[in-house]
C-alpha cells in the first residue's frame, strides 16, 4: 500500500534524525549536517542511505518540500545546545521544529496540506510534544534537559533539584496540572482539522489526538505525579477518545 510506504518513510527518517540528536556517538552536529547533505540529495533521486533512499520515491509521487524535514534537523541541532525554555512561547517555538512537520508531512502525504489544515495541525502535534514531556519529565531531567517553561516553574515555585525529588512535591504536581491543561487546549484548538479530512485521514488524525487525550488523561490519573510508574495511556481511553472524536468530526464540530 502506497500511503502506508509514504508514512513509514517519513516516519523513518523522524526517528533517524532523532536517533542522531538524542543517541549518537561522537559528533552530532557533524552527523545531522551528513543527513541534511543526504536528504538534499535524496530530493534529487540520489540519496546514500538506504533510509534515505527509501524516502525517495515519496518526496517525488507527493511533491513533498524539504522544509518540514530541514525543521526535523534544525530540531535535533537546538538540542545540542539548548536545555531549558524560558516560557511558552519559547517551548512552542522549538515543538514548531521538532513536531509540527510531522503532521505537515503526513497532511503532504494525504493532499490535504493547505495553510488552514496546516495551522490546526500544528496545534495537535504541538500538544502531543508537549504531553510528552509531561509524561518524560524525568528522565528528560536526567538527561540535562527540562521542557517546563522557566517562568511557569518560577511563578509554582518548582526548583530543578524538584524534578527529581521523591515523593513528588505538591507544587510540581501543580505546575504539571497547569501545563497538562495547556496541552488539552491546543488538542481542542486542532480538533476541528478531522472535520476537514476524510477517510483514513481522518482516521489517523483521531487516533494521533486520541493518543494525545489518553496520555493526559494518564496524568491526570497519577494525580500528576512524574514520579509515578502507571503514566502510559489506557486503550480504554484510546478507544473513547478516538470514537468522540470521530463521531464529532462527523457532525462537522468540535467539542
Amino acid at each position: 500500500m502506497r500511503l502506508r510506504r509514504d508514512l513509514l518513510a517519513i516516519y523513518g527518517f523522524a526517528r533517524l534524525a532523532d536517533t542522531l540528536g538524542d543517541e549518537a556517538e561522537g559528533d552530532r552536529l557533524s552527523q545531522l549536517d551528513g543527513l541534511q547533505a543526504d536528504l538534499l540529495r535524496a530530493f534529487q533521486g540520489c540519496a546514500q542511505q538506504p533510509l534515505l533512499q527509501r524516502l525517495v520515491p515519496t518526496l517525488r509521487e507527493r511533491s513533498l518540500s524539504p522544509g518540514p524535514f530541514l525543521r526535523l534537523i534544525e530540531a535535533n541541532r537546538v538540542d545540542q545546545h539548548v536545555a531549558r525554555y524560558e516560557d511558552f512561547a519559547a517551548l512552542r517555538g522549538y515543538c514548531s521544529l521538532s513536531a509540527d512537520p510531522v503532521g505537515e508531512l503526513v497532511l503532504g502525504v494525504l493532499g490535504a496540506d493547505t495553510p488552514e489544515n496546516i495551522a490546526l495541525s500544528n496545534s495537535i502535534c504541538s500538544a502531543l510534544q508537549l504531553a510528552e514531556h509531561l509524561q518524560d519529565v524525568r528522565e528528560d531531567q536526567a538527561r540535562g534537559r527540562i521542557y517546563l517553561p522557566a517562568a511557569d516553574m518560577r511563578r509554582f515555585g518548582v526548583g530543578e533539584a524538584d524534578l527529581r525529588q521523591t515523593p513528588t512535591p505538591a507544587a510540581l504536581k501543580e505546575l504539571v496540572a497547569f501545563e497538562a491543561a495547556r496541552a488539552r487546549a491546543l488538542l481542542f484548538v486542532g480538533e476541528p482539522l478531522l472535520a476537514r479530512l476524510s477517510g483514513w485521514g481522518r482516521v489517523a488524525v483521531a487516533g494521533f489526538s486520541a493518543g494525545g487525550h489518553a496520555a493526559l488523561d494518564a496524568l491526570a490519573r497519577a494525580e500528576h505525579d512524574v514520579a509515578r510508574a502507571q503514566l502510559s495511556p489506557q486503550r480504554r481511553d484510546l478507544l473513547r477518545h478516538g470514537a468522540a472524536l470521530l463521531w464529532r468530526a462527523q457532525r462537522g464540530g468540535s467539542a
